[in-house]
This record gives C-alpha cells, sequence and structure tokens, in this order.
C-alpha cells in the first residue's frame, strides 16, 4: 500500500496537466465535453491523493522507518492515537494534507456545480488544478514524504512526533485550520473566473456563500483550538504571544470577515464589487502567505517547519504570481465592475460597515508589519530586531474598541439614511445600558482605561443584539406566534442575520476574557517540602516531588495541595520533563479553573534536597475566551444548517 500510495502521488501530476490544459482549451474554444473531461481529470486527482495519504498513514502505523518522513515524525513507542497525526506532523506530511484536502474540496465544488454556473467551470478547474498542481510538484520533486531513509541512517526505531504535538488538541487542530485555509480556494477559484470570464455578476459570490462562512468558521475555530493548545502545553501562562504563526493564521481571518460584511452591502446595494473581489483575493493570497512564513524558516517561531534556501523563495514566487494574476485581472476588468449606487449617507448601515471593513483592514497591516518587522529591519540594516506583544497591543487595542463599537451599531443604524429619530430611538436604552455598566466597573476599582471602555462597550453590543431579538421575536408574535415559536421562526427564515448576532455575542465574551489580561499576576517562589504559599485567597501547599520514568521521557512531578478560601480544592501536579529521542525538555502546567480565573501553576525545577522552584500565573476571566469560542461555534452552526430554502439578511 505504501508504495502504491508513492505512485498515485505521482500520477497526479499528468492529470492535474491534462485537467488545467483541457479546461484552458474548452473554456477558449467553446468546447463543453472537453471540459467535462476535465472536471473528470480532478475527480481523478482527488481519488489518486487519497491513496497517497492512505499510503502514507499505512506507512506511520506500520513503522516503515526506511521512509524519512516516518523515521522523522514517528516511533514505536509513540501510542497509535499519535501515529495518526504524524502525518501532519511534519513539513512533507502537511503539504500532503493541503493538497489532499485541496483536491477534495475542488471534486466537491466540481460535483455542486455540474449542472450550474458552466460558463464559470473551465475557469475554476484551471485555477484549482494549478493550485493543486504547485504542492503536488513540490510532494513529487522537493518534498516528498515517501522519501526513502539513507541507508546509513535506517535504525529500528525512529525519532518520535515533535512531543509538544502529542496533544488531544492537535488531533482536530491542524485538519481544522487547513480546511479554513484550503477552503478560501474555492471562493478565490469562482471570484478568478467571474473575472476571466467576463460574468461579473452576482452569482460567483451567491455560489461560494457557504463555502466562504464555513472556510472562516472553520480557520476561527482553528485560531482558537491553537490558543487552547499553547495554553496547556507551551508551559508560559498564556494563549496568545503574537508568535508569527499565530499572526499567518489570523490575517486572512480578519480579511474574511471584512469580506463576510462587506458583501452584504453588494448584494443589498450593488455596491462595493471591486472591493469585494479585492478582499477575497487577498484572503486567498493571505492563506497562501501564511503556508508560506510556516515552511520558509524567514521568521522564527516556536512552532513552525523550518526549510532554509531555495525552497521559501520557490514557494514565495508561487504567492505572488497567484495574486499577481488575480489583481491583474482585477485592474483589467475594474471599468466594467464600477457601481452607479453611491453611499446616501455616513449615518447608514452601508457607512458602518464600510467603516468595519477598514477596522478589518488597519488590524490586518498592523498584524502583518509586525509580523514582518524583523525581516525588513535585517534587509535594511543587517540586523534582525524582533517585535513583541507590547506594540501589537499599542497599536491594535484603540482598532478593537473602534471594531467592539460598530459590532454593536451595524444591526441597529438603517439602510441607506438614518434619521436622527430612529437613531435616538434605536441607541438610546443600549447606550444607557453600557454607561452603567462601565461606571459599576470603575465603581469596583478598575481604573484602567481598556479594561473599562471593554466592559462598556461589549455591553453596548450586547444591549443592540437583544433589542435586535427581542424587536424581531414582538413582530412574529403580534402574528399570533408564542414567544418560542416565534423565536424559532425567526431564526429559521433569517439564518444569516440571527446566527450572525450570536457570533457577535461570542466577540464580546472573547473580548471579555482578553480585558481580564490586565489583570494578571505571576509571581515565583522556592518552596520546602510541607511549605505553603498564600496568593490572593488561594493556599498551595507543597507536598512532595516524585520521579517519572516512562519510555519516552523522564521527570519529576510535583504534588501541590491548594485550598481557596481555606476549604481543600484537590490536589495539582505540574510535571517536568525530558524526553530522551529529542533531547527536548517540556514542561506541563497545571490548572485550577473557575468562571472568574485561572490558576496555573508550573514545576520550574527541583533543587537536590527537595525544595521545588514554582511559578504561578492567576489569570482572570480567561475561560470567558472559551466559552465564546463555543458560542461561536453556536453562531455559525444557526448560518449553515439547512433549515429552509433561502435566509434574508
Amino acid at each position: 500500500m505504501v508504495e502504491l500510495g508513492h505512485y498515485a502521488l505521482l500520477l497526479t501530476l499528468p492529470f492535474l496537466l491534462y485537467a488545467g490544459g483541457a479546461a484552458f482549451v474548452g473554456a477558449r474554444a467553446g468546447r463543453p465535453k472537453l471540459v467535462r473531461s476535465a472536471e473528470h481529470a480532478l475527480y481523478a486527482v482527488f481519488m489518486l491523493f487519497t491513496l497517497a495519504m492512505i499510503g502514507l498513514e499505512t506507512a506511520l502505523l506500520s513503522n516503515r522507518f526506511d521512509l524519512a518522513y516516518v523515521a522523522q515524525t514517528s516511533s514505536r513507542e509513540q501510542p497509535f492515537w499519535y501515529k495518526i497525526p504524524a502525518l501532519w506532523g511534519g513539513q512533507s506530511g502537511s503539504l500532503l494534507l493541503w493538497a489532499w484536502m485541496l483536491s477534495a474540496f475542488s471534486a466537491l465544488a466540481l460535483f455542486q456545480n455540474r449542472n450550474r454556473n458552466r460558463g464559470l467551470m473551465p475557469w475554476v478547474v484551471l485555477v484549482l488544478s494549478a493550485n493543486i498542481g504547485f504542492f503536488a510538484v513540490l510532494l513529487a520533486f522537493v518534498t516528498s514524504p515517501f522519501e526513502p531513509t539513507p541507508v546509513a541512517h535506517v535504525f529500528s526505531n525512529g525519532q518520535g512526533m515533535n512531543p509538544l504535538l502529542q496533544h488531544p488538541v492537535m488531533l482536530i487542530h491542524p485538519p481544522i485550520l487547513y480546511t479554513g485555509f484550503v477552503g478560501f480556494a474555492i471562493p478565490f477559484a469562482f471570484a478568478f473566473a467571474a473575472l476571466a470570464s467576463g460574468a461579473l455578476g452576482t452569482d460567483w459570490f451567491r455560489t461560494t456563500r457557504r463555502w466562504t462562512i464555513t472556510a472562516w468558521f472553520f480557520l476561527g475555530c482553528g485560531i482558537m483550538l491553537g490558543g487552547r493548545w499553547a495554553y496547556e502545553v507551551l508551559g508560559w501562562g498564556g494563549y496568545w504571544a503574537w508568535d508569527p504563526v499565530e499572526n499567518a493564521s489570523l490575517m486572512p481571518f480578519l480579511v474574511g470577515t471584512a469580506y463576510l460584511h462587506s458583501v452584504i452591502i453588494q448584494e443589498k446595494r450593488g455596491m462595493l464589487r471591486i472591493w469585494n473581489l479585492a478582499l477575497i483575493g487577498l484572503a486567498y493570497s493571505l492563506c497562501l502567505f501564511g503556508t508560506f512564513l510556516t515552511r520558509s524558516g524567514i521568521v522564527q517561531s516556536v512552532h513552525s517547519f523550518t526549510q532554509s534556501g531555495w525552497f521559501g523563495y520557490v514557494f514565495l514566487g508561487y504567492v505572488i504570481v497567484m495574486a499577481g494574476v488575480f489583481f491583474g485581472l482585477l485592474l483589467w476588468r475594474a471599468p466594467m465592475l464600477r457601481s452607479q449606487t453611491r453611499l446616501d449617507s455616513m449615518l447608514s448601515r452601508e457607512a458602518s460597515f464600510l467603516l468595519n471593513n477598514y477596522v478589518f483592514l488597519g488590524l490586518c497591516s498592523i498584524v502583518f508589519f509586525g509580523t514582518l518587522y524583523p525581516v525588513f529591519s535585517e534587509a535594511l540594516t543587517g540586523q534582525r530586531i524582533q517585535i513583541g506583544p507590547p506594540f501589537f497591543q499599542r497599536y491594535a487595542g484603540p482598532l478593537a474598541i473602534a471594531l467592539l463599537f460598530l459590532t454593536g451599531v451595524g444591526p441597529l443604524i438603517a439602510w441607506r439614511r438614518a434619521t436622527w429619530v430612529n437613531l435616538r430611538k434605536s441607541f438610546l436604552w443600549p447606550v444607557v445600558f453600557s454607561a452603567v455598566v462601565a461606571a459599576v466597573t470603575v465603581i469596583l476599582g478598575v481604573d484602567q482605561f481598556y479594561p473599562v471602555a471593554f466592559a462598556g462597550l461589549c455591553a453596548f453590543v450586547a444591549a443592540t443584539v437583544a433589542e435586535e431579538y427581542a424587536r424581531g421575536i414582538r413582530a412574529r408574535m403580534r402574528r399570533g406566534e408564542n414567544p418560542v415559536r416565534a423565536f424559532i421562526e425567526l431564526v429559521r427564515r433569517n439564518q444569516q442575520r440571527y446566527g450572525g448576532y450570536v457570533v457577535h455575542l461570542s466577540v464580546i465574551l472573547i473580548f471579555i476574557g482578553f480585558a481580564g489580561s490586565a489583570f494578571d499576576l505571576e509571581e515565583t517562589r522556592l518552596l520546602s517540602p510541607g511549605e505553603r504559599w498564600e496568593l490572593n485567597g488561594h493556599t498551595l501547599e507543597y507536598r512532595q516531588a516524585l520521579p517519572i520514568e516512562e519510555p519516552s521521557y523522564a521527570g519529576a512531578v510535583a504534588r501541590i495541595a491548594l485550598y481557596r478560601d481555606g476549604q481543600p480544592v484537590g490536589i495539582l501536579k505540574p510535571e517536568k520533563r525530558i524526553y530522551f529521542q529529542q533531547d527536548q525538555p517540556a514542561t506541563i502546567p497545571a490548572i485550577s479553573s473557575s468562571l472568574n480565573e485561572d490558576l496555573y501553576v508550573i514545576l520550574v525545577g527541583l533543587e537536590p534536597d527537595q525544595r521545588a522552584a514554582l511559578k504561578v500565573y492567576l489569570n482572570p476571566l480567561v475561560n470567558w475566551i472559551w466559552i465564546g469560542g463555543l458560542i461561536f461555534v453556536i453562531g455559525n452552526a444557526l448560518i449553515l444548517w439547512p433549515l429552509s430554502e433561502k435566509s434574508a439578511n
């Protein structure tokens, strides 16, 4: 099966070459049968990549250490459930996962459009074939997952997967994140097809609406899971460090969010046609650029693939060519895309959505500049200067406040032009509620600007969402429906709108969690066995440290009794490990969670006399971030679940 997978991977190349060529000739010569043949070739590519995936996973499960990739990412001691994610635990395996997902999504998109959008499909096939083809060439000739291990380096065991990746979240985090990255290829391909064919109406974005929302949803979930992994595994007490690889996923998410808002304006008013095409092109380009950052070694990251040399330049060239061709087409078609509809007033929903877009792109620009600043500084001065979290927090903070405000304004303000009477009626009690919450926050002793501003604006957004739901339910109740029925019908008939409001609620909860970080507390102390440590109502009693001896690692675990307000809570067991095969240390924190805060304990080190160096973080409100992530899932489920044939905005 392993050899079959290898040959299947090589066989994708002629099929992709045929698919792209046949689609192009079919489009230019008006030959529908040739286009159908090109689509069938892409179906075959999906089947071939599936065989390659099965072949590589078979090699991992059967300990084929004669393959370099298996020797690098697996070992005999590695549990079965971690041999599965080993498939994407290295460079070539993760690229194979990307290519397989892209071929699967391409096949599904072609099947969905087998009887519609026939004028767009040749160009869709061409773009998807080119994208899949690039990864197929890399996998066949540059970084093959089936490359044999040099004879002198074949051993009876492998190196094993990076211990930091041996965590339950890693079973799902990369596939979920890749679903977001790769999913944007479908709306990108349809947007490209619209530009190439001249079919510049609304078909391309109506056809890909669910694709875009789904990709954006999975990208958001991937970011959230990555934060949870960092919080539990890296042992530094946080969930987000503005690491380049973290930023690589955040940038397309921000642009995708801007697109989902602005495309509503095109659908309602016929405006922003150029803008929306540019946003979807930028979103996918940033997905590719993020993949380049992860694999080129151009930036330093705690969890990136490092690959030096010409590989990075080839990948960057691919990103530039793909983006350049798309935006070149956009400039060519720009005169045909100009809308006759103009913005009627700055006091309108269109204006608030447009300002919302500017804020998202402003945030993306800050993240992009901060991520690549070390590269820019090295190119200009010869010295690599790193930018830390204070830079991002300083410049992103004001934009985050503006974003929260606009999140509340959008649902309440009218289309075209709002009157001052309507504004006063719609915003009166949300503004009052916001002011009350901000005042209460100050009375409770919070005197920092950002936490107070976040509290007030979160209350403002929550009030606007509640008002929108109440207004819709009251309107349906006047038709004779009971409150429960009115709520169900409201959501069923307006999935995108009211599901979006639930997503807004998730944003509120996440921002509450962010605001709590302003009060994080960090302390370190050396304790003897039996000694107690009082910290903000918590008592930690260090009992003892015990050795750990496992087949793949050794270390120590500290046993710490935790009391809260004098009452016993439980035993915390932070660990310090060293993995033999990788010669890599790892810190496993112990976390005691509540709705108000997390007590996060790290075993820094042990002295010969059994004294333990402990570091403790108190992280207020951090669990509101994970709760917000759950609400984010619920909101998107409401948007995407097929409750009705058609939903209004």
